[in-house]
Formats: C-alpha cells, structure tokens, sequence
C-alpha cells in the first residue's frame, strides 16, 4: 500500500512523539486534621492550581463524591488495619469494591476518575515488623478478583505503596542495592502480581528523613542544589539524593529479576516546620529543584530520559492530627497550610510560579486564648503540658517556627492551641483560671497562632473537665520529648 505524503508526515511525528514521555505531577490529599479544609473546597484548590491527579488515603465518601466530576484522576487507599479482613474473606474484598468503587464508574458525568486502589499504606515498614506483610499478597489477590468481577480491572490497577527502608545498600552504592531480606519472599509474589497486571511499583521517597538519618549526605545534595559534591559509582555519577534512592530501587528491582518495572513516586515532599532545617525557604528549594528535574525528562542514571512515570507531592496541605513519632515535622508537610494558603511558591502545573490560594475559607471568630498574667502562675508550666498532650505544640520544638519564642509566650501558644483545637468553648481556655481569652493576635515574627477553620467536621476531644487529663502527663513526656530533650523543654516553658 502507497502512502501520501501527508500520511507519511503524520506517521512520522506520531513516531517521534511516542519516544517522549510526559512525567504527572500529583499531590497526596491527607485528612488528618482536628479541622479539615471541607471537601469542596479542596477541589476548588486543586483545580486553581490545575492540579490533574491526587492520592488519597481512603475512600473517603465526601471527598470522592467532591471529586467527582472534576476529572482528576484519584488513587483511593485501603489502610493497613483492613488487610487481614481482606486477605481471609474474598466476599470482604467484593463488599469494599462494591462499597468505594462501583458507584463512581456510572455512566452520568458525574463519575469519579479512579485510577489506583492502594492497598496498605506502607504496610513493609520496617518499624511494624511482621504486622501487616503475611496479609499483603491475599489481599492485593482478593481486591483483584473484586475488580474483575465487577468489570473494573480495565480501569483500576491495584498497587501497593512501599517505604524506601524495603530497600537499601549497605555501602550506600546505588549499584548494590537490594530488598531487605526478610521482604524477598513477599516482594516477589508482589512484583510478580504487579508485572502481570502492568501495574507500577509505588514508592516514598523521603529525602529530609534520609538526610536527617545519615550524617554523610550533605543538605545540599538533598535538596538538587547544582553545587552539591556529586557521588560516583560504577562510572554513573549522582547529583542528588533524589536519583540514588530512585536507583538503589532500579538495582532493587532488578535483583529480583523486575528490572524495567514502572516506578511512580507515591510521595515526596519537604516539611515547612517541627525541626531543624524544616522551614519554608528550604522546601521551595527542595520542590523546584524536584520539579525542574522531573520536567527535564533527563531520568536517572540507571533510567536516563526515564524518571518515574508519576510523581506525588507529600502533601497538599498540614495535618495537624497526624502521628508524630518519627518527629515534630510530620505535621507540616503541606504545600499548603492547614487552610489553604500557599507556603511558597513553585510551578505543580498550573504554568504560573504563583500558587493560587484557597478562596472565602470560613473561620472560627477572630480570637485567641493566652496567658493571664494577672494571675498567680506558678502551675502554668504544667497545664501547658498537659495542653500539649493533646493539642498540635509541634512548632515549639527546637529549630521550628515558635521555638525562640520567650516565656510567657510559649505558654500562651500552648493554651491557644488547645482552645483552637475545641472550637473556642469558653471552658477550653480556663486552665485553671490562668487562661485568657483576646482579640488581639498574640502571633509575632514567624509564629502564627492559628485561628482554626469553621467546619461541621471538627474534631472532639474529649468534653471532660481540663484536670482530667493529668493523668496523660506521663504519655505527654513521651511523645513531646521526641524531639524535645527534657533539660530543653524546662528551658522552654
């Protein structure tokens, strides 16, 4: 058969253009907050920022049915407590299809873009040991069979997303990477399962935690400066910290016999706050550089011109519930703060350097509860801690944002942030009688004491009178000292 010139020219550039690839740039939605930016809400920001993919931790119900419609393209996720129900039971699995999935694949336009179901949220975590990992493969199994017959596997991929510590190198050598022994077995019925199914590997690549941990790695290198001291091996060189996890997980994988399997980059991201070298400036140079090399297409080099097919930002917004035991800044990952107001400034996709913020946010009155100094304060130190056991104190931790914060002031966040937490009750800013409530705002330099958002889904500690939760002091000590050693924290409040 003859082709015309013009057919030619179209085959060509088809040609050509099949050889590029186009790296996504998504971000992970988290709903750990005491006061959530509503649903619609947040839509209405990914859509300001023409933000086209996110990664969710649930299903949860309203946020879905707020995506829905939006053509944003979602991964729902399953939490690791559901993963023994779903390994044992495939009517379990059936039963969460039909619940989470079915109903957003209708024909109307109103229909919600599923992409992924994430089954676990890194359930290899070294730190959970054997808790989740015989439950795994059963259940990515079931969730499978579940899909097939309810005629959506043409459409969702099931996934498992993986912390970076399922692998490593004992030199620190991407060219020696491996899995963690006591994952082989589980990794390569994974593996195999995501191969068959053409189904990425989900990875989160911390690069803060890792620097944090390894004392050899300079901050440069961590955060894509260009004149950061490059690290050789095997005649690749490496110029960030980025690339080298992202390779010891290509070498990783191709020890196992998996050595062209998609990578996607489940989250990362750069915390704002909770300790040092957590601060807004350092994570605008961190995500540039994140960005402009992932748009470079220049791939690693162990996958030249091959960087991971999509990429999830760690995370739209703070949340100030979430578990705080590897450190203070697990609550301040967020682009975005708590309500919606962009940090810094970086290009996600919206082909502007200005993120666009959240719009007409409700808030809870304009006031503040701090310190009475009229009073009598020689118990204030421990009613401050036992504020803190439950309300979100990790800004006062060392290098933070409020951490040079002199005394009484510190006190006063401390109090303010149990107040904000339970919706401004009157009765939350007693303390003893040593609470105040203000209108005027008490935030000075860097530290915002927050005026927490009105939302009908607010958290609700518990209504008990405040001297109840002295029996938490213990509890407190532990988790606050963290980040926090005991002579400093006298020294704080």
């Amino acid at each position: 058969m003859k082709l015309k010139s013009y057919q030619v020219l179209i085959f060509l550039i088809v040609l050509s253009c099949s050889h590029l690839r186009v790296e996504a740039v998504g971000v992970n939605w988290g709903t750990s907050s005491s006061h959530p930016l509503p649903p619609a809400k947040v839509v209405e920001l990914l859509k300001a920022n023409k933000i086209s993919k996110v990664k969710l931790f649930d299903a949860n119900p309203n946020v879905l049915e707020a995506l829905s419609g939006t053509g944003i393209s979602v991964t729902v996720g399953i939490p690791n407590s559901m993963l023994k129900s779903l390994s044992s039971s495939k009517k379990v699995a059936k039963s969460w299809v039909h619940n989470n999935l079915t109903r957003y694949f209708s024909d109307g336009a109103g229909k919600v873009k599923i992409e992924y179901i994430a089954v676990g949220d890194e359930p290899f975590l070294q730190s959970y040991g054997q808790q989740f990992q015989p439950f795994i493969i059963d259940a990515v199994i079931n969730i499978q069979t579940a899909l097939v017959g309810a005629n959506l596997a043409n459409n969702v991929k099931v996934v498992v997303p993986c912390n970076s510590d399922a692998y490593n190198s004992a030199t620190g050598l991407p060219s020696k990477g491996h899995f963690r022994p006591d994952l082989n077995k589980t990794m390569i019925e994974l593996l195999t399962f995501l191969s068959k199914h053409h189904s990425p590997f989900f990875v989160n690549i911390y690069p803060f935690s890792i620097f944090h941990q390894n004392k050899n790695i300079s901050l440069a290198f961590a955060l894509f400066e260009p004149n950061a001291h490059s690290l050789n091996d095997s005649h690749k060189t490496y110029k960030n910290l980025f690339d080298v996890s992202h390779d010891t997980l290509v070498t990783s994988l191709s020890q196992l016999g998996f050595p062209d399997m998609d990578i996607v980059a489940g989250q990362i991201g750069w915390p704002t706050d909770g300790a040092i070298n957590s601060t807004s400036s350092t994570a605008e140079t961190f995500m540039k550089g994140l960005i402009t090399h992932l748009h470079s297409s220049s791939g690693t080099p162990l996958r030249p011109k091959k960087p991971p097919t999509e990429t999830y930002i760690f995370s739209l917004l703070d949340e100030d519930q979430r578990s705080i035991t590897n450190g203070n800044f697990e609550r301040h990952w967020g682009v975005f703060t708590f309500d919606g107001q962009a940090k810094y400034h970086i290009d996600l996709g919206q082909g502007t350097r200005n993120l666009v913020n959240a719009q007409n946010v409700e808030y809870l009155p304009a006031r503040w509860c701090v310190v009475n100094n009229n009073k009598e304060l020689v118990n204030v130190t421990s009613k401050a801690l036992e504020a803190c056991s439950v309300a979100d104190c990790s800004a006062l931790s060392v290098g933070s944002s409020c951490f040079n914060m002199s005394w009484p002031g510190n006190i006063s966040y401390t109090f303010n942030s149990y107040y904000q937490q339970h919706d401004q009750r009157a009765e939350s800013c007693d303390f003893g009688g040593l609470g105040l409530i203000t209108t005027v705002n008490p935030s000075t330099g860097n530290c915002r004491y927050n005026v927490q958002i009105q939302t009908s889904n607010s958290f609700s500690p518990s209504r008990l009178p405040f001297f109840c939760w002295r029996f938490v002091l213990v509890f407190l000590f532990s988790v606050y000292l963290l980040c926090v050693s005991q002579e400093n924290l006298v020294g704080l409040l």
